[in-house]
């Protein structure tokens, strides 16, 4: 950033009337507004050989993106013991053999007593919610 006396004097030099008391980020702005600012444009960075060798590679490689031809990634090994049993997988998928879960043991108790729910619920038989409160009637109650 310039100094704060250089700032001025380009204001002044520019036609700027009281820039000694303008704070200096409006008068850069002004100065930027009147296109006075010089901005120095340099290339910076270490120069680029064109001819090493990573940069074919990356021309290369900029080339294949174009085209669609660059791959990203490990490539798929389809002999591979996973991608066979993926495929298993995906084949018991299709044909509807592929089950998630526990297989459930229709031996159990629990699976015998929902059992018997669903034939009460079949037939009408199992009643719904809680059941009723009995109401006891006594000699004070009923006087």
């Amino acid at each position: 950033m310039k100094d704060r006396k250089e700032l001025v004097a380009e204001a002044t030099a520019a036609g700027i009337k009281g820039a000694n008391t303008i704070k200096s980020v409006v008068l850069v702005e002004m100065l930027e507004a009147l296109n006075v600012v010089e901005v120095k444009s340099e290339k910076r960075g270490r120069p680029v050989d064109e001819g090493s060798v990573r940069q074919i590679r990356l021309k290369e490689m900029e080339a294949k993106r174009e085209l669609g031809l660059l791959k990203r990634g490990r490539p798929v090994n389809e002999e591979s013991v996973r991608q066979q049993r993926i495929a298993g997988i995906e084949a018991k998928k299709e044909s509807g053999e592929f089950k998630l879960g526990r297989p459930v043991n229709t031996e159990s108790v629990r699976q015998q007593r929902l059992a018997e729910m669903e034939i009460k619920r079949a037939n009408g038989e199992l009643k719904r919610g809680r059941p009723a409160k009995i109401k006891i009637e006594t000699e004070d109650t009923a006087s």
